[in-house]
């Protein structure tokens, strides 16, 4: 799911496999990938509060990135892209699967909205740089972070916003998102490596070497009667935004 470079590839190919399989029934609310369906309205939530934070101009507008681009980095087939197209935004996704990519270009057809997408790495693609760079529940399935990193770095405008989220290494995480969420299908077998989360403080490190600062980081957690759900408590999953330093 991660993209880098031609001469440092960070992106194992099993994973790219595996997401690979799973292209047809993305958009399927209740097929494997249901889990992203549910968490996607958290993540946007907090998407444009960064939105809104970065460009106070915006603040009022239903289409807050009208005139602005956006690339999703690990596309997937779409969740993230078909929203920021909604915002007004010239949207880019990649993808290191091609048959996320063909999903996704499939399906944005068939809702009318004109969305470019592209296979491959994104450290490998002459695409130029963006004003809103999102890569959200990637990280985790790269094999070489500060490579990756840097190729995301690369990719955001001198004055563009970065969103990213990633699963957290505790104990909660091992025992929730890989154990019992596997277990009971919540998410495919095979989804997550605990050993590959990182915490917040590791990502933000990684962050400031790639010249990145982090402006906001939130939570991303689960109750009973309110479900996933934007909070203080990072134990399981964060999300958080950066600019250039």
């Amino acid at each position: 799911m991660g993209n880098a470079n031609v001469s440092n590839v960070t992106i194992r190919p099993e994973e790219a496999d595996f997401f690979a399989k799973l292209a047809r029934d993305w958009w399927n609310p209740k097929g494997p990938m249901a889990s992203l369906h549910q968490v996607n309205p958290v993540r946007l939530a907090f998407i444009r509060q960064a939105i809104d934070a970065h460009w106070p101009e915006a603040q009022a507008s239903p289409k807050p990135l009208a005139g602005k681009s956006a690339l999703d980095i690990g596309c997937g087939a779409g969740l993230v892209c078909e929203p920021l197209a909604r915002l007004g935004a010239a949207v880019t996704g990649v993808d290191a699967a091609a048959e996320n990519v063909s999903a996704a270009a499939a399906h944005a057809e068939g809702v009318g909205l004109d969305i470019r997408y592209m296979a491959g790495e994104v450290g490998a693609l002459d695409i130029g740089a963006f004003d809103l760079v999102t890569c959200v529940e990637v990280i985790e399935h790269v094999a070489d972070k500060p490579a990756f990193l840097r190729d995301v770095a690369a990719r955001l405008a001198p004055d563009g916003l970065l969103v990213m989220s990633t699963p957290n290494r505790t104990a909660a995480s091992r025992v929730l998102l890989v154990g019992a969420a596997e277990a009971v299908g919540y998410v495919p077998k095979g989804t997550h490596h605990w050993e590959d989360f990182i915490t917040p403080e590791e990502f933000e490190a990684l962050l400031d070497d790639a010249g990145l600062v982090v402006t906001a980081r939130q939570g991303i957690a689960w109750r009973p009667g309110k479900g996933l759900h934007l909070a203080e408590d990072m134990s399981l999953n964060y999300i958080l935004s950066a600019r250039r330093g």
